[in-house]
């Protein structure tokens, strides 16, 4: 089966979901709930932060979100926009995000790229990678 056997109605389906993992992510991120957050992985998953530490599987990505997300956050937001979704396979997509770090210095714009895999109906992020936008951009 290839992204042209996703009827319309499923794919804005798809997509919905999608965009509520993108909403847990961004609410987990806010409040501080690294355990919300960590619920979002496949066990294997791929996590390149922004900074560009890799992280490989949920036991790394575990140990590194609650030794920087309980506290990290003081004095931020995030937000997450969904730029673009691109199905692989109608239970594989490559989701582009524009994520927004509101800084009392001002914004501070980064370019995830999250590939999501959907297993016993749930999309789960398996491998993704952040990269900062140049000032220009932003």
């Amino acid at each position: 089966m290839n992204t042209t056997d996703i009827d319309v109605q499923t794919r804005e389906v798809e997509i919905e979901a999608i965009k509520q993992v993108v909403a847990t992510a961004e609410h987990a991120q806010n409040n501080e709930l690294p355990d919300e957050f960590l619920s979002l992985f496949r066990a294997d998953a791929i996590w390149t932060t922004g900074a560009g530490k890799r992280l490989f599987g949920l036991d790394e990505i575990s140990t590194f979100t609650h030794q920087v997300l309980p506290g990290g956050m003081h004095g931020l937001t995030i937000t997450f926009e969904l730029e673009h979704v691109l199905f692989i396979r109608p239970d594989v997509a490559a989701v582009k995000l524009r994520q927004v770090y509101q800084t009392p210095d001002g914004p501070d714009v980064g370019s995830p790229l999250w590939v999501m895999a959907k297993e016993d109906g749930r999309w789960l992020l398996t491998a993704s990678q952040n990269i900062g936008v140049p000032d220009d951009e932003v």
